[in-house]
């Protein structure tokens, strides 16, 4: 399937507003007419992970699909995990995932496990080659690999699928009680080695392997492989819908003929695309890569595609539920533009986070007119978009900190910002006019002049200057030292996958930029991790876990605008 994806359509979205994106859900149309012709009287779902890592926007996806069709319409969700590959499965993850969830705002009606059926799967098993439709093959797995034919060309029958009911029984019976080593053994269903579904020949529904299991501990030592256990344990749930990525299109006759051979309930299993997203990887062995190798420091890199990732870079539940329903559902393969993604954080935290000023290069601005001793202190809105935010107060004094890149020594034409000679407004203070500035040896700019216009305070100006350019400040005396890590796009290309080489060969030098000493209002002394702010002029920010009371550490969420857009128009 990787490959597939290396020629996926993109879905940028750009012909139409962001506001207007909203893609249809086919499986919500499913779901109608099942209850409107009475196949099912109400709708369960699960959402189905395996413990053995931490879940991406990927799996968000899918969360969002099974809760919400559920919610629609008044039904529940299981949490089941998948948890039938003890080597890889882990106690860590099962809490990891769970928290996830939870984050991002949905609840669970039942929790359960494949492992609570152990007992029953391996009855079902029994069922079957009582039946006559599956037996014990003692072939190794390369045999069976040559065996299976290709797509083109039929399979080969094993020389073991004719034995007796009666030996098979007791077979799987000795693989249960430990008799066999790993891969001495395994028990394949009895399908049709000619069939051009290549998930129909003769399919293996458990395999030996003695590894201790996070839940039963030592109990086992035979696993049911996964187009076993999914489709039994839908049914003994009695799922109504079972939504699955397009992956298991091909594995759906399989997940059917098991339910009508056992006759069981039978759950039905519909298929969606699953989530391929710009200037990222979704693969969890690449994701894994990334982490080994040190990449990124974790799981929860802001840069990551991980929830955890999300979350400690500033994503609330909120976006990526927003974000998810936009994309909607397909029937096909694509890959989403991050954009879009970005979008739907802006738009939340637009609406959400607290304006604040931080100066990440500050230069000194010293207004030679005003008290030295004097401190004022001046009222500013904490958001302009919500009314009922209120205001709060930050200090004013003759010495202030601005960025660095607000002043020019010579401007060119429509520079609005501070020059000799011109003025600005400071945000929510006083009007300024330059009157000079200082270099030091290197010709950098060390310190700018100017006089402040008494008159012209903002919300009781009477000064009638009019001025085309508001920049924001922080006092010299009131400022507290803060470390901004700037996090952008992990890789430098859309698609990672499709380039030449590694797809580690491409990512974005300039993913992390950290500035040590940036300098805050004071404001801010009182952030714990996970506040959310809208750093004026700069972007969005939110406090990294790696905080202290003494040393504040501010992730960068997204910027105000798209700053990518417009650099590939200057490429294209």
């Amino acid at each position: 399937m990787a490959n597939a994806f290396l020629r996926l359509p993109l879905l940028t979205f750009q012909n139409m507003p962001m506001e207007e994106v909203k893609a249809s859900n086919f499986i919500e149309e499913i779901v109608e007419e099942d209850l409107r012709t009475g196949r099912c009287q109400s709708v369960l779902t699960r959402f189905p992970p395996e413990p053995n890592g931490y879940l991406h926007i990927g799996h968000a996806k899918s969360i969002v699909l099974n809760f919400g069709i559920a919610q629609k319409y008044g039904g529940e969700t299981n949490l089941r995990f998948d948890d039938t590959n003890p080597e890889t499965e882990e106690t860590e993850y099962v809490e990891a995932i769970k928290e996830d969830i939870r984050w991002l705002g949905f609840q669970w009606a039942r929790e359960r496990y494949a492992s609570d059926y152990f007992e029953q799967l391996y009855e079902f098993a029994v069922k079957l080659i009582r039946k006559g439709l599956a037996y014990v093959d003692d072939s190794s797995s390369e045999e069976i690999a040559r065996m299976k034919g290709t797509p083109t060309e039929p399979g080969i029958e094993s020389p073991y699928r004719n034995r007796s009911v009666e030996e098979n029984l007791r077979l799987f019976q000795e693989m249960r009680e430990g008799k066999y080593r790993d891969g001495e053994k395994v028990l394949r269903a009895k399908i049709d080695m000619s069939s051009p579904n290549m998930h129909m020949r003769d399919p293996i529904m458990y395999r030996i392997k003695h590894a201790r299991h996070h839940r039963t501990g030592d109990k086992w030592c035979i696993y049911p492989m996964y187009d076993f256990a999914h489709g039994q344990s839908d049914s003994i749930e009695r799922i109504t819908h079972s939504i699955c990525t397009l992956e298991f299109v091909d594995h759906r006759p399989l997940y059917n003929w098991f339910i009508e051979k056992l006759e069981i309930f039978p759950s039905r299993q519909y298929e969606f695309a699953r989530l391929n997203l710009t200037y990222t990887v979704m693969s969890k062995r690449k994701l894994l890569q990334l982490v080994q190798k040190g990449y990124v420091s974790g799981w929860d890199d802001p840069r990551m595609p991980t929830i955890r990732g999300l979350r400690r870079r500033g994503y609330t539940p909120e976006s990526i539920q927003d974000f998810c329903e936009r994309i909607g559902v397909q029937k096909r393969e694509n890959i989403i533009d991050v954009s879009l993604l970005e979008f739907c954080i802006r738009e939340h935290l637009n609406k959400i986070a607290q304006r604040v000023m931080v100066v990440l290069d500050p230069v000194k601005l010293v207004l030679t007119n005003y008290p030295g001793a004097q401190v004022e202190w001046l009222p500013t809105e904490n958001n302009p978009e919500d009314p009922t935010a209120g205001t709060r107060e930050v200090p004013f004094t003759r010495e202030l900190w601005i960025e660095r890149e607000d002043f020019m020594e010579n401007p060119p034409k429509k520079y609005f910002r501070l020059a000799p000679g011109m003025s600005v407004r400071l945000k929510s203070a006083y009007i300024i006019t330059c009157t000079g500035f200082e270099k030091n040896d290197q010709g950098e700019i060390t310190t700018i002049y100017a006089e402040y216009i008494p008159q012209s305070r903002s919300g009781h100006d009477e000064s009638a200057m009019k001025v085309k350019g508001t920049i924001h400040w922080v006092s010299a005396t009131h400022a507290i030292p803060v470390e901004v890590r700037l996090y952008d796009r992990l890789f430098a290309v859309e698609n990672p996958d499709e380039q030449p080489g590694e797809f580690t060969d491409y990512i974005n030098p300039n993913s992390l930029q950290i500035v040590s000493r940036a300098l805050a209002e004071p404001s801010l002394a009182k952030a714990r991790p996970e506040d959310r702010f809208q750093f004026l002029r700069k972007g969005y920010f939110c406090v990294d876990p790696d905080s202290t009371a003494d040393h504040l550490v501010f992730n960068r969420t997204v910027t105000l605008k798209d700053t990518w857009a417009k650099e590939m128009k200057k490429q294209s």
